[in-house]
């Protein structure tokens, strides 16, 4: 799904499946989000196909968080020697406490390690910018990126459409993410890109959607 011409969603409609929403940026860097699970990649890459793009067009690839369903399709980019990289507390975190979670899926940890890690700030790659925001809750150490030319905001699995990140999973908290949800309210977003379910467009949608989550989701987190 073309959103701009330098921004794609590749958004993962079946409901017998977990996998997450994948976002590509056609910038001065070619930037692969959350790519998903390995056994379903051919999603993200049939989405590629029509771009006339391949793997090897990547030039890096950044998972907002570290749960299977974002990041299991990591070795395929790794295999090519495409850069990987996530914030520095989701890997020590995946890395010890988290390492079960990645094995229930036959995830080996070293198959997966970062080439860098991502730290709260600026991120730059030949010239493309983008604002990395820690925001614990979902996981320890997820983040929320933040694209200023497009207006773009890609929340993982902190906030949807309607809703608001699981925190009964090993490494949630329901008052992170609370707190990582209301510091992404003045952000000027045209765009709200999440992990699962639908695109918003549009800023008066999002503000609406920021709105909605507050005052009745968070009752139930």
């Amino acid at each position: 799904m073309k959103l701009t011409d330098n921004l794609h969603a590749f958004i993962w409609e079946s409901m017998t499946t977990n996998n997450c929403n994948s976002f590509f940026i056609d910038g001065q860097s070619r930037i692969l989000i959350d790519p998903g699970h390995r056994g379903l990649f051919e999603h993200v890459e049939r989405g590629l196909a029509q771009l006339n793009l391949r793997i090897e067009d990547i030039d890096a690839v950044i998972c907002t968080h570290g749960h299977p369903d974002h990041l299991e399709a990591i070795p395929l980019f790794k295999e090519k020697s495409i850069p990987f990289t996530m914030h520095q507390t989701e890997w020590e975190w995946i890395s010890t406490v988290g390492k079960q979670m990645s094995a229930a899926f036959g995830i080996e940890i070293d198959d997966i390690r970062p080439d860098f890690l991502l730290k709260e700030g600026s991120f730059s790659m030949n010239g493309l910018e983008l604002e990395v925001i820690h925001t614990p809750g979902h996981s320890p150490g997820s983040v929320t990126l933040y694209w200023s030319r497009e207006k773009a905001l890609f929340t993982g699995d902190l906030v949807f459409k309607d809703g608001v990140g699981r925190t009964d999973l090993p490494g949630g908290d329901g008052t992170q993410l609370k707190e990582s949800i209301k510091g992404l309210k003045n952000f000027d977003v045209e765009w709200l890109l999440s992990g699962h379910g639908e695109v918003i467009a549009g800023v008066e949608n999002v503000k609406k959607n920021f709105e909605t989550v507050e005052s009745f989701y968070f009752g139930y987190v």
